[in-house]
């Protein structure tokens, strides 16, 4: 099933100002109304004030978690569907999301198109069709990846993260600037 996005009003729920407007605007571009908040009682405020389709909840935030947030949403606002996302995944944390009233889970890093189709999953029949290849990510996503899962790691430091994949500074922000592969 496609779901159609546009004029659809999404929450984006992540600590990281950057990621969040980077989110937004991609969101935006793809015909969405994007709200963000930076927190659970930021993002808490907006739902009481407004009315949405979606929402994307990170898990690690500073005061309450994301998990927290979605136990919220879903006994107060339950016609909101959410995604959890986050650089520290687990099984066990995707299950409680999905226990707590999340339709999907996903990995950071995860641009506009990821979080949509998860989005797109998580609303469809839960057994889709099985005769689907699996798409391996190419070597440029998965370096994209590991990229942000490291600076995520790093708290947002570029030269700590530069440090630790063994490059430097200006390479590391260089690829930071690229536009992440689609696959």
């Amino acid at each position: 099933m496609k779901l159609d996005f546009s004029n659809a009003h999404i929450l984006i729920v992540d600590d990281n100002e950057r990621l969040r407007t980077q989110l937004a605007n991609a969101m935006q571009r793809r015909r969405l109304v994007a709200d963000t908040a930076a927190d659970v009682t930021s993002a808490l405020e907006l739902l009481a004030q407004d009315t949405f389709d979606f929402a994307i909840v990170d898990l690690k935030m500073p005061g309450a978690s994301g998990l927290e947030l979605i136990r919220e949403m879903s006994k107060n606002w339950p016609e909101v569907a959410v995604v959890m996302m986050t650089g520290y995944g687990s099984i066990a944390t995707a299950v409680d999301a999905v226990k707590l009233g999340a339709v999907n889970y996903v990995q950071k890093p995860a641009d506009a198109d990821d979080l949509l189709a998860a989005l797109e999953r998580g609303l469809d029949e839960p057994l889709g069709d099985a005769t689907q290849d699996y798409a391996a990510p190419s070597l440029a996503r998965a370096e994209w990846e590991h990229i942000h899962r490291v600076l995520a790691d790093c708290a947002g430091n570029i030269s700590e993260a530069a440090r630790r994949l063994g490059i430097h500074r200006r390479t590391l922000q260089r690829k930071l600037n690229a536009y992440s592969p689609r696959e």
